[in-house]
């Protein structure tokens, strides 16, 4: 009797390279302005990228999972991160701050409703964004779940070195042992110190960290030029924010709030051998919500520009041309 064989995936690649037709900033809340930006089609149907983070800021390459000839295509960078000023700025920011800009966004650039496409941080702030704003979402895809709470975050602060003890070491060296129970707030002083010079020290430190096991194969990334290390202050300095200060309780869980979302067209998106957002979180939420499409890709790791990752993600955006 003869095997049958197991079809591999088809391999979606990005599409070409395209600059906006449209930018500009939206005061949303003193002293914060938010940049934004409007790629593809300005017919098309609008389709809002989430980045990550929170801090993550958003790059050319995340206009490339669309179609352009389909798509309007709506990137922003989040408050104090990437374009959006003032850079790493921790006043006024929350998850309900950031909820309140999309939706302001969306206002300004008069969309009834649009596909929601979210990985890591951006899974979190679109199921919190559909939960208080589902009419307005016409699908999700989701990638990387997270869900903000605490056993996620103490397992990026500490159960990460089960995985990669070397990158935890470098991580973990920079605070005195005397402080290294309490992770959080050890970098958190840090982070608010008023030495820009402390600041940037512990910025390097953990964007290393982070960088270093955010893919299966790992990428000990340089973090050199003066752009470079901004980026860095704002993605470490906004996630340790967010994890002291929103931090999701499970009473509070999103997962308890899936039935206002759970008609919404969705995929969640997951990498097997994901280290920053193990799996458990997205098989959670797939049990909770089999309603949603879930992917499971069996060789990678967080990122999306992982070659299974970066083509489910497409392979999704080309199926939502489906969904009205």
């Amino acid at each position: 009797m003869h095997k049958k064989k197991q079809l591999q995936p088809r391999l979606y690649e990005l599409f070409p390279a395209i600059t906006p037709y449209a930018s500009g900033f939206l005061n949303v809340d003193n002293p914060h302005e938010v940049y934004w930006e409007q790629c593809g089609n300005p017919d098309g149907v609008p389709v809002v990228f989430i980045h990550g983070g929170p801090g993550g800021g958003c790059s050319p390459q995340h206009r490339q999972y669309f179609d352009p000839d389909y798509y309007r295509i709506i990137l922003f960078d989040q408050r104090g991160a990437g374009r959006s000023t003032p850079l790493a700025h921790l006043e006024n920011n929350t998850t309900q701050d950031l909820i309140n800009d999309i939706e302001k966004l969306r206002n300004h650039l008069s969309i009834d409703k649009w596909h929601i496409f979210g990985g890591s941080w951006g899974s979190t702030l679109g199921l919190a964004y559909a939960a208080q704003h589902a009419d307005k979402c016409t699908s999700m895809i989701l990638r990387g779940i997270f869900l903000m709470e605490q056993e996620e975050i103490n397992w990026f602060l500490y159960g990460i070195k089960n995985i990669f003890p070397e990158a935890w070491e470098q991580f973990a060296e920079i605070i005195p042992e005397s402080e290294r129970d309490d992770l959080l707030n050890a970098y958190y002083k840090r982070f608010t110190d008023e030495d820009k010079a402390v600041q940037m020290e512990a910025a390097m430190s953990w964007s290393l960290y982070e960088s270093a096991c955010s893919s299966l194969i790992p990428n000990y990334e340089t973090i050199t030029t003066d752009d470079q290390k901004d980026q860095a202050l704002a993605i470490a300095k906004l996630e340790c924010h967010y994890f002291k200060t929103q931090m999701i309780s499970e009473k509070d869980s999103l997962i308890n709030k899936i039935d206002k979302f759970r008609s919404i067209p969705s995929v969640i998106i997951q990498g097997r051998y994901d280290i920053i957002c193990p799996i458990a979180t997205a098989y959670k939420l797939h049990c909770a919500w089999p309603e949603a499409d879930y992917i499971v890709v069996p060789d990678a790791g967080h990122s999306s520009t992982e070659e299974g990752i970066r083509s489910r993600l497409i392979e999704a955006t080309e199926n939502a041309k489906t969904i009205r």
